[in-house]
């Protein structure tokens, strides 16, 4: 792999919180994503909501299939710049392993219901869940819970953290994945510490895959309709050169031809508009990337063109009556099931209760009940949780 000087090099990893000997055959990264492929919290992302309820069709994105789109876009792109490919895809397949059944719905009701419980609750956001998920929750090894990955692909699976939690984090590992978002006093007004670029990477990536396939979800739902997407520019130019190329193209060959294009544009965007800015602020190295702004870029022109088409579909789609009204269903689902299980606990699986106040790896203190009851509720299918609904409620959340 030619990697270039301010790419994240393996054999130069900050390393895992418990050290292991290094693979014979596979480099540190690659053997972050072989983990996270084997994992649990990964094979359930089948079954967890991109936008559309699991159950509401069978060829709606997943939060699997979202991962792979953009494991891929990363990928492609990371190869262009000479940066680490392995490390990108191992941050794009995990950066949604916390998320909850139902989507955001579901992260909105939990957040919530952990903060009415207890007011100095730390609340729940789904970035935070993934790395909870890497470093504690999964069970698969004998001498720690979690998976063991190294920092990098940790700091990049913590994209978002809030001060608070970052303090938490900070007083458990002192100068690890949270220091960045807890900039020094004498720092005020400055920028904060950038992560790598790979982990840059990964966050661009993730907001290409779900503009361009929340389009294609969208009009196979039948709530958008192409000609609504003539109003968004970075759309509609592609869809003209679309035409252009092909008279004859109707439906869904000319959606996807059109979206095929839009990926490549945007791309090709990002490679151009971060060489440049890695050339005119000179990133000697991995250091220079965290203590300067972030690198990996659209141009201004697409960053305006991309923005206009997140408004689209925040406006157009995602707050589209249909879907708030499953929303409010997703959200009551998550509700009655914590509401349940706070209740009563055994209704949940043994292994669970007996994190009741033990040892927890992202956090100083013991598990506190609620704390276990989002994190079973977190690890749901939406299928899954449906069903439990049922069981403990007694009637259908989603009637078919």
């Amino acid at each position: 792999m030619n990697l270039a000087p301010y790419a994240c090099d393996p054999a130069l990893s900050r390393g895992r919180r418990f050290p292991e000997a290094a693979a014979p055959t596979r480099s540190d990264f690659q053997r972050d994503r072989d983990r996270i492929v084997h994992s649990t919290a990964f094979r359930r992302l089948v079954y967890k909501t991109q936008v559309f309820l699991n159950h509401e069709g069978d060829l709606f994105r997943t939060r699997l299939t979202h991962s792979l789109e953009v494991a891929q876009l990363g990928r492609s792109i990371a190869r262009a710049l000479h940066i680490n490919e392995d490390l990108v895809e191992a941050i794009a397949l995990a950066h949604d392993l916390g998320h909850t059944p139902f989507g955001h719905a579901g992260q909105d009701a939990l957040n919530n219901c952990l903060k009415a419980h207890n007011p100095q609750s730390a609340g729940f956001e789904h970035n935070l869940q993934s790395l909870r998920v890497v470093d504690s929750l999964e069970e698969r090894y004998p001498e720690y819970n979690g998976l063991n990955l190294t920092f990098e692909t940790r700091e990049g699976i913590l994209k978002h953290c809030s001060r608070r939690n970052a303090l938490r984090i900070e007083a458990r590992e002192p100068g690890g994945v949270a220091h960045r978002f807890l900039p020094p006093a004498e720092a005020a007004g400055s920028l904060r510490l950038q992560p790598s670029l790979e982990a840059q990477l990964a966050n661009l990536a993730d907001e290409i895959a779900y503009n361009a396939h929340d389009i294609d979800d969208g009009v196979r739902s039948g709530l958008l309709q192409l000609e609504q997407l003539e109003e968004v520019e970075l759309f509609s130019c592609y869809r003209r050169e679309t035409s252009l190329a092909h008279p004859l193209l109707r439906g869904r060959r000319l959606l996807f031809e059109t979206i095929r294009r839009m990926l490549s544009a945007q791309v090709y965007d990002v490679i151009d508009a971060t060489t440049r800015v890695i050339a005119r602020r000179g990133a000697a190295n991995v250091d220079a990337v965290r203590q300067g702004p972030p690198l990996i870029c659209f141009s201004a022109d697409m960053a305006t063109q991309s923005a206009a088409l997140k408004q689209f579909l925040l406006k157009n789609l995602y707050r589209h009556p249909k879907v708030s009204e499953t929303t409010e269903s997703a959200k009551q689902v998550v509700r009655e099931l914590f509401a349940a299980y706070m209740a009563d606990p055994l209704q949940m699986p043994q292994a669970h209760t007996d994190r009741f106040d033990g040892v927890d790896m992202t956090h100083s203190a013991g598990v506190r009940p609620e704390r276990v009851v989002a994190d079973y509720i977190a690890g749901m299918t939406d299928r899954f949780a449906s069903k439990e609904h049922g069981r403990l409620v007694g009637r259908a959340a989603f009637p078919a």
